[in-house]
């Protein structure tokens, strides 16, 4: 199994959409795919309830009476989505279960230093040093016409990271998220745009 885990300190930062998104693209490559939330918030569990039963299906957590939350069996792929915030002994117990860090970034100054601040805490842990979890980040909500567009671009190269790629401004990912789709959900002719923008990210999970 493989376990990717998306995170920023900030809220707001576009996790849950991030992660919703990915869990969708797994289940259209006929994958079992779990999606699970470690945020207090439960957007993505919610969001997984609102999900259509005509729609490839997206797992959640296996619960059991008296037993921590784990994935169900037979999983290929399990996405977390996970609280702002996440730091110290609950960021280091995630760590211990994910082969992978997916860090979504906005094109803002607030968003910028909290995200640099996250990134030295991820440099200091020892699984990260050993290269035994790979990290990526994702920008969101981005206009590359913009000013922002290349501050954020700026602020990325300061980092030994991969810039998977951008994605666009746009209300579809939030009536999306409304209806418990996700872009891969969409025909390909409704979505080609942004498919183009997934597919390093998704190339990069897989």
């Amino acid at each position: 199994m493989t376990s990717i885990l998306i995170a920023n300190p900030k809220g707001g930062a576009g996790k849950s959409t991030l992660a919703t998104n990915l869990a969708t693209y797994f289940a259209w490559q006929s994958q079992s795919v779990m999606l699970g939330d470690v945020d207090q918030q439960q957007s993505s569990r919610f969001w997984l309830g609102t999900r259509p039963g005509n729609l490839p299906a997206i797992q959640g957590w296996c619960i059991e009476e008296g037993q921590p939350a784990k994935p169900p069996k037979g999983v290929r792929y399990a996405v977390l989505d996970t609280p702002a915030g996440l730091h110290g002994k609950k960021l280091e117990t995630v760590l211990k279960r994910i082969d992978r860090i997916l860090v979504p970034v906005q094109p803002s100054a607030f968003d910028m230093w909290a995200s640099r601040a996250f990134f030295e805490v991820l440099a200091q842990e020892k699984a990260i040093r050993k290269q035994q979890i790979q990290i990526g980040v994702v920008g969101m909500r981005v206009d590359q016409r913009t000013r922002s567009a290349q501050q954020l671009a700026d602020f990325l190269a300061e980092f030994d990271l991969p810039v998977l790629g951008c994605l666009r401004e746009t209300q579809l990912y939030v009536k999306l998220a409304g209806l418990g789709m996700g872009i891969f959900d969409l025909a390909y002719s409704q979505s080609i745009r942004d498919r183009e923008q997934w597919q390093p990210i998704v190339d990069w999970c897989g």
